[in-house]
């Protein structure tokens, strides 16, 4: 009777333990595209959700200000954006959405720039500079154009047409140069939460690049992955109340993969 109650006892001790401390989670700058590829059939217009969350776990949204910039490269020419950003409210959150009309067969590199972040929590600043690349009428061309972001992830596969199990390449830049062994992490964007998560550590998946700074990564499950190489900026910046702060820098990419049926 003893042992069963002391057994008791211990399970419910961890269970708050975990219900405590939750799940660690990483940030991600969502970009999602209604589709990736744009074609006769699917129809020209695609629509962005675009919210600042945890992909993973399913949330918690966070507060996200006005973009510094929106566009889409197209031809090695940028298009601004940002003007057609709609702001909406999602449990309290400001997340933003809007659409735009493929004209031409060309890949189309959409590209966005948040307003920094401040997390009071790790005492810095987040500013994830995000892409997502969708094919317009099988051009099929394009899609390894760089935006010019300070940190940028330069794809090695076509970041589209994707089949789940395949292995997609990437190389991390600074400045225009490969990072040398840079952190990238990587999350699954758990809709409705199909997925169940049995350890923290399922929630992102961590790899590194190699000396040349470039990375690979086989995705299991059909949806959209999100790839963030994350850099510490070297220049110094200042917190809300003046204090010394981090920054740090994400190079985040979207791809989507597709099951075979």
């Amino acid at each position: 009777m003893k042992t069963s109650l002391m057994k008791r006892s211990v399970t419910l001790v961890a269970t708050l333990l975990l219900t405590a401390t939750g799940p660690a989670q990483a940030h991600f700058l969502e970009l999602i595209p209604s589709t990736d590829i744009v074609t006769a059939d699917s129809g020209a217009t695609v629509t962005f959700t675009i919210a600042f969350t945890h992909p993973m776990a399913g949330g918690p949204l966070m507060e996200m200000a006005p973009p510094a910039q929106f566009g889409v490269l197209l031809d090695g020419q940028k298009q601004e954006l940002t003007a057609q950003l709609k702001a909406i409210k999602i449990d309290d959150k400001t997340t933003y959405e809007t659409a735009y009309t493929i004209k031409q067969p060309a890949d189309h590199v959409f590209y966005l720039e948040p307003t920094r972040y401040w997390e009071p929590a790790e005492s810095k600043y987040i500013t994830h500079y995000t892409k997502v690349i969708v094919d317009g009428f099988g051009a099929e061309t394009g899609w390894d154009q760089l935006v010019g972001f300070p940190v940028e992830i330069e794809p090695l596969v076509r970041p589209y047409g994707l089949w789940t199990g395949n292995t997609f390449r990437g190389v991390v830049k600074q400045d225009g140069q490969p990072v040398p062994f840079a952190a990238i992490e990587v999350e699954y964007r758990n809709e409705g939460g199909r997925v169940t998560i049995p350890a923290d550590p399922f929630i992102t998946q961590v790899i590194k690049a190699d000396a040349s700074g470039t990375f690979s990564y086989t995705m299991p499950r059909a949806g959209w992955w999100g790839f963030a190489a994350l850099i510490d900026s070297s220049a110094p910046v200042q917190g809300p109340g003046g204090e010394d702060a981090g920054h740090e820098l994400g190079a985040l990419l979207w791809v989507k993969t597709v099951d075979m049926r």
